[in-house]
């Protein structure tokens, strides 16, 4: 694992009217780490993951990505580099084919002609097959994409992450709408891919089986604050029972 900082918040702080979303985190995660992070509903972990994409502005506090400050990025092809979101709604176009949901992963490098004219005949095809044969799709690739199962969805969602190929990827519940048996393949292919890129991975889980299973690190938030942050062996029954208020049964 390299030992450059990928993303490094001081601090940081947010507030929706007089609701604390966020207080004061610090932490520092660096590349090729698989961050999971865990809490209660309302903690804060899609405040954080927003405020890392630049999609929440924050109060106070220093954000840095790859060591510099988050405000001094602009949208475009450099950001789209750094940072890439996959969520639990897949952000697909259903009644496009899968291939051009795919290829959306480079429409920050494309123009606006270049985009439309893929619309009718895609460009790049052949990094689109490859990332859809890496998800196991490659046989999909024309397919209507609402056609397509929740899991298989999700894998194009990923399909097109690896199309943009980004540094840091921030997951946001993405298997929340998916059986246990297709959020258990889509994490394991998810983390495997990321792993052989030497990518960065946060994502937010409700479920502590697959934090423990997947991510070798674990981030807790409990009302807006980091209540533990631990290496995935070193995180006990007893602090996970404090942190979503488990009483011992009778």
């Amino acid at each position: 694992m390299s030992s450059k900082t990928m993303i490094e918040a001081k601090n940081i702080s947010k507030h929706f009217e007089r609701k604390i979303a966020l207080s004061s985190l610090s932490f520092s995660i660096k590349q090729g780490e698989l961050v999971a992070l865990i809490g209660p509903s309302g903690a804060g972990k899609t405040t954080l993951l927003n405020s890392i994409a630049g999609i929440l502005s924050l109060e106070d506090g220093d954000l840095l990505i790859d060591s510099k400050p988050l405000k001094d990025y602009k949208r475009g092809k450099k950001f789209a580099k750094k940072i890439g979101v996959i969520r639990q709604q897949f952000d697909l176009i259903g009644p496009l084919a899968v291939i051009h949901n795919v290829l959306a992963g480079k429409l920050s490098e494309w123009g606006f002609f270049k985009s439309l004219f893929s619309l009718l005949i895609p460009q790049e095809k052949e990094l689109a097959l490859k990332a859809l044969e890496r998800v196991g799709l490659g046989n999909k690739h024309y397919e209507i994409t609402s056609t397509l199962s929740g899991g298989e969805q999700q894998r194009v969602a990923m399909a097109r992450l690896m199309v943009q190929k980004p540094e840091i990827i921030l997951a946001d519940e993405p298997v929340a709408s998916l059986d246990p048996a297709r959020a258990d393949d889509v994490l394991s292919m998810l983390t495997k891919i990321v792993s052989e890129e030497n990518q960065t991975l946060i994502a937010s889980l409700h479920s502590v089986e697959y934090a423990r299973k997947y991510f070798t690190r674990i981030i807790s938030l409990k009302n807006g604050e980091i209540f533990f942050d631990l290496p995935t062996e070193k995180v006990s029954d007893e602090l996970l029972k404090e942190l979503y208020h488990l009483k011992e049964q009778d």
